[in-house]
């Protein structure tokens, strides 16, 4: 068994045992973080589940949707294996990577294809740019609805997180950022407060 077998096998292992007791769990890790760091670790502990849990609701279902429409496209265009080339679409969606490549390829072979009609091979073509491009609208969409937090910093958080750490850093990367991100507004409620204070004392 090969290493990156094992760390799955462990991962299904851990999320296992977690989802197990997960309200309990949950209620723990909260309860640690009102005791680290008051009502704001509570909030950030919260804050950082939404941005997971709207991550990959996010990613997941974007990746289902893009897949399952390429994999229509490539039923109908008659491209071969097109089960096998819609699961390659799905795990590429979820990898970030999307289903282009697939769908770029399969475009190629209808129009090098003699048995295949230059009108199948176009109208392939633009359905292949409708799915490609869908997840941009698309993903933005189920992340934002998931999140009290700015799109632009959960894509941030993703992108980076997926440099940093791979797949993982998908969940990983949003999560550090919502917490600083609600460390840095209660800091800057605070400092607001105190200069509020300051000029009425002043005043």
């Amino acid at each position: 068994m090969c290493s990156s077998d094992l760390h799955l096998l462990l991962t299904v292992i851990i999320s296992t045992l977690l989802y197990a007791q997960g309200q309990s769990a949950v209620a723990g890790v909260r309860a640690f973080a009102r005791r680290l760091a008051g009502l704001r670790g509570e909030q950030s502990i919260t804050l950082a589940g939404q941005a997971i849990r709207a991550v990959a609701l996010g990613v997941v279902v974007t990746a289902f949707v893009q897949a399952l429409l390429g994999g229509i496209g490539l039923f109908a265009a008659g491209v071969p294996l097109p089960g096998l080339l819609t699961a390659i679409m799905f795990v590429l969606a979820v990898a970030q990577i999307g289903a282009g490549p697939v769908l770029i390829i399969a475009v190629i072979w209808l129009y090098t294809n003699g048995e295949t009609s230059t009108t199948t091979a176009t109208l392939f073509l633009a359905w292949s740019i409708f799915v490609g491009t869908i997840d941009n609208v698309l993903r933005p969409l189920l992340i934002k609805s998931g999140a009290d937090l700015p799109l632009v910093l959960i894509f941030a958080g993703v992108v980076g997180g997926l440099l940093a750490f791979g797949v993982v850093g998908l969940f990983v990367g949003p999560a550090i950022l919502a917490i600083t991100y609600t460390e840095a507004v209660a800091r800057s409620e605070e400092h607001t407060s105190e200069l509020q204070s300051l000029a009425y004392l002043v005043c």
